[in-house]
């Protein structure tokens, strides 16, 4: 079960950096015209991504992979938030201290952004027009 709470994390983390960089790089590649941050699937999983964090900030739902991992651990006897360095290393990046509506804001408009970018560098929808 640890081995399976590892796992978890590491998905989390991923999914955070995916989110996180994919603004960053989606701006960057739209401004220089890389082809690849246009691609429909990409920027639906990534706008997707953002509306669902967001969404469960706004309804007051814990994510359900760290409900997921803490479950995991429990399960395996392992202490809550605490464990080998992966754990330690891993949490420090996903997790924060800080009141409910700073997180509320933060995903808010981190969406707010996502969706800018949807704006000014719009997917490339097949056998459609795009703006740009």
């Amino acid at each position: 079960m640890s081995l399976a709470a590892d796992v978890v994390l590491v998905a989390h983390a991923l999914f955070a950096a995916f989110v996180v960089a994919g603004l960053p790089l989606i701006l960057l590649g739209g401004w220089l015209r890389w082809r690849w941050v246009r691609e429909p699937w990409l920027r639906c999983l990534h706008l997707a991504g953002i509306a669902v964090v967001a969404a469960q900030s706004w309804l007051g739902v814990v994510c359900p992979l760290t409900t997921l991992e803490m479950w995991l651990r429990a399960r395996a006897g392992d202490p809550i938030y605490a464990g080998g360095f992966v754990q330690h290393w891993l949490r420090r990046l996903l997790f924060f201290e800080a009141p409910g509506w700073v997180f509320l804001g933060a995903y808010t408009a981190f969406g707010l952004l996502v969706v800018l970018a949807w704006w000014l560098y719009p997917p490339r929808f097949r056998g459609g027009a795009t703006r740009r």
